[in-house]
């Protein structure tokens, strides 16, 4: 209201001033006319007078002509030097016996002998404004003057302007003290009540239920008033139903969100953090701590610091809603991180109402994925030399077959015999994992460990007769049958026993030990167990590769440049022992050697007899 006043009275008062500004403009065009040619009738009749000298009758003339009107304010005659000779009301016949002044008309230069037109202008005096006018006293051709008058203006006109400016004035004024006068009696009854309810509809909107407003207002506003105070009151019965329930849904999203086994980060607008679960603090090493409300950028480490920097920025402002980084961290462990950034959006999906971070730690899978790269490049050398092979030495014997000797043929067929040997193993190695990792059952029964062990030995003896290494035989007498599967156990033997083998040179040792003692196998308490250890004086295994030594594809012969076996037989080994329930264990120093160890439960119950039919050990060499 107060705007429209404004721009109301703006306009009036324009209109009104521009209405005077006409009017005045008008009447100074008619009091420059009325000047000029009252100048010019002036000028022609005391023209003679100024040039005959005659200045007691053009002092008469002019006074008279003075005192005859009341439009000339004032007339002054000067000479071609501009020197005041005449004026009234002031002539210099006046002053004779006083100090006379002697003064100037200043004039634009050589203005009377170059025009013999008028020079009008007004000006500004203190008893108010002023038409001057300047004409040149010309007489039969010569130049002998100038003569000046003040015209007064029409007073009519000026009372009249003054009159309409005065007017619009108090207009004006009128109209804003009325504005004025509104706007208090407004504030009294209108917007006092408007600043309560929305001083309430503030501690609405911050969880305040219990706000009321209490006005004594009848009318909309009262029922305005009515209308919110039974919207707070139901709302506030609404909370009291529905708080509970609210805070046990929380209390089951911040459980879940706590227990997840990625980081969770959640973040507001300003990338404050606004939670983060306990995977995030042990991937960050945030244990210890408080990062509510701090700035995330301050708190993550440097590379992730400066892979993050700018999605972040740019998921906040809307940009990106998804993206994935793969971030390597050296300190303070060897770590690959994939951290996933998604925007929190409204319901209208139109704004960004904070970010949520989930931190992965892919470090086994990205050593899973290496060692599987490795193994399909292993594999990959290992299938294509043998093939190679063996169709090189087909295709000489279907060519060249009845050119080539007897002992030719025969070496060029146990060459492809042991080609298509080394394919076999290959193929049953990925086979015998890929059965033990599948969900078929074992038959598991009492087995004479004696046996699996003499069997695993007859078997490598040749192997380790040719390498010099020397093979030790360590069975406690006596031992009670255990609870596994024979053909199962024999492969976990065969499968330590060729690895010690491979990797202890000439003149080294390996052992397979057996011996019974107390172990906790099961939840019935003590019970006899059977310990079974493969110990070489190998190169030993690095700590670095302890943890993953039983894992798919993983070879330690990488690390000495070698280019047998698959990478499968540890993991193999460790399967068919947790279908044991039982755990493989090692121990292990670089240069020294490796021990494998595991435990199986002796079987108390008696049974009809042994699995395989019963062997002498073999003698084995003297050892200590």
């Amino acid at each position: 209201m107060a705007g429209a006043t404004l721009v109301v009275s703006l306009i009036t008062s324009a209109l009104t001033f521009w209405a005077v500004h006409t009017i005045q403009s008008d009447a100074r065009l008619n009091d420059t006319r009325f000047a000029r040619d009252l100048g010019l009738l002036l000028a022609a009749n005391v023209a003679p007078l100024v040039s005959h000298g005659d200045r007691a009758e053009l002092a008469r003339f002019s006074s008279s002509f003075y005192q005859s009107t009341t439009s000339v304010r004032y007339m002054l005659y000067a000479d071609e030097e501009g020197e005041i000779f005449f004026g009234i009301p002031l002539s210099e016949a006046a002053v004779d016996n006083a100090l006379t002044l002697r003064r100037r008309i200043q004039l634009p230069e050589g203005y009377a002998q170059n025009t013999s037109l008028p020079l009008v202008r007004q000006h500004l005096s203190p008893a108010g404004e002023v038409t001057d006018v300047f004409v040149p006293l010309n007489y039969e051709g010569r130049q002998m003057g100038i003569l000046a008058l003040g015209i007064n203006p029409n007073p009519t006109v000026v009372a009249s302007s003054h009159l309409t400016r005065d007017v619009t004035i108090a207009v004006f004024v009128s109209i804003w003290v009325m504005v004025i006068l509104g706007s208090v009696f407004n504030a009294l009854t209108i917007t006092k009540p408007i600043k309560e309810l929305l001083l309430g509809v503030k501690n609405i909107a911050a969880g305040n239920f219990r706000q009321r407003i209490n006005l004594p207002l009848g009318g909309e506003l009262g029922e305005l008033i009515y209308s919110f105070n039974d919207m707070a009151e139901r709302l506030e019965r609404y909370e009291e139903q529905n708080i509970e329930e609210l805070t046990a849904e929380k209390a089951k999203l911040e459980t879940l969100v706590s227990t997840i086994a990625d980081g969770a980060i959640l973040l507001d607008t300003d990338m404050h953090v606004v939670l983060v679960n306990p995977t995030a603090r042990r991937i960050f090493n945030w244990d210890s701590q408080s990062l509510d409300g701090e700035p995330i950028l301050d708190h993550l480490p440097s590379p992730v610091r400066v892979q993050l920097t700018r999605p972040l920025f740019q998921a906040v402002q809307g940009e990106a809603e998804a993206m994935e980084f793969r971030i390597p961290l050296s300190e303070p462990a060897s770590r690959t991180l994939r951290i996933l950034l998604n925007t929190v959006l409204d319901q209208a999906r139109e704004n960004v109402k904070g970010l949520a971070i989930t931190v992965q730690d892919i470090t086994r899978e990205a050593a899973l994925n290496e060692a599987k790269a490795q193994f399909i490049s292993n594999v990959s050398h290992e299938l294509r030399t043998p093939l190679f092979n063996i169709k090189s030495f087909i295709e000489t014997l279907q060519e060249y077959g009845e050119d080539l000797s007897d002992t030719e043929r025969q070496e060029f067929l146990e060459t492809a015999n042991h080609e298509t040997d080394r394919l076999t193993r290959l193929v049953n190695d990925v086979l015998d994992l890929s059965r033990l990792e599948s969900s078929r059952q074992y038959v598991i029964d009492a087995v004479d460990i004696a046996q699996p062990i003499e069997q695993t030995l007859r078997t490598h003896r040749l192997n380790a007769r040719d390498k010099h290494i020397e093979l030790i035989q360590l069975v406690e007498p006596n031992l009670p049958p255990v609870m596994g599967n024979y053909d199962l156990l024999l492969q976990v033997f065969s499968n330590l026993m060729g690895n010690a083998l491979k990797f202890t040179e000439s003149g080294g040792k390996v052992s397979l030990r057996a011996y019974r003692l107390s172990c906790a196998c099961d939840q019935s308490g003590q019970t006899d167990c059977i310990r079974i250890e493969v110990a070489d004086t190998g190169i030993g295994i690095a700590p670095e590769d302890q943890q993953a030594i039983f894992d798919r594809f993983f070879r330690v012969e990488n690390r000495v440049h070698t280019l047998e076996g698959t990478g499968l037989g540890l993991s193999i080994v460790r399967n068919i022992i947790e279908k044991h329930h039982s755990q493989v264990y090692l121990v292990s120093e670089v240069g020294v050697g490796t021990t494998f160890w595991f435990d199986l439960p002796a079987c108390t119950v008696p049974t009809p007899g042994p699995t395989m039919p019963q062997r002498q050990p073999a003698a084995l060499p003297a050892s200590s």
